[in-house]
């Protein structure tokens, strides 16, 4: 039986690292659905120079935390799910009230040419 290996990209490293540091590496790791032993990996890596985070980095006084970030993108999550609801919803009501008029079309004989 194979094992998939995952491939994370540069920028969700770096940003687990900084979550990891601000809540704790096995939270972090939870909290983004990847193992605990990658975060590990990951921290190990910056600490024998081979990934480099220092780049792509968040800043007091240019973002939320990262925690604060993840609070804030679940809940627009959250409200474009809704949207979507709602939208599918009206998308079947027009569907059927289409089907109604052409049906009610048909049977009085009113049909364009």
């Amino acid at each position: 039986m194979t094992r998939k290996v995952r491939q994370y990209d540069y920028d969700f490293k770096v940003q687990a690292l900084k979550l990891a540091d601000e809540i704790g590496a096995t939270k972090a790791a939870f909290e983004l659905g990847i193992p605990k032993f990658t975060m590990y990996e990951w921290r190990k890596a910056v600490r024998e120079g081979r990934l480099d985070i220092g780049g792509s980095s968040h800043t007091p006084q240019n973002a939320l935390s990262l925690n604060g970030e993840l609070i804030s993108l679940r809940k627009r999550i959250k409200e474009l799910e809704k949207a979507n609801r709602r939208l599918k919803e009206e998308n079947d009501f027009l569907a059927e009230a289409s089907a109604f008029f052409a049906a009610s079309r048909l049977k009085s004989g009113n049909i364009p040419d």
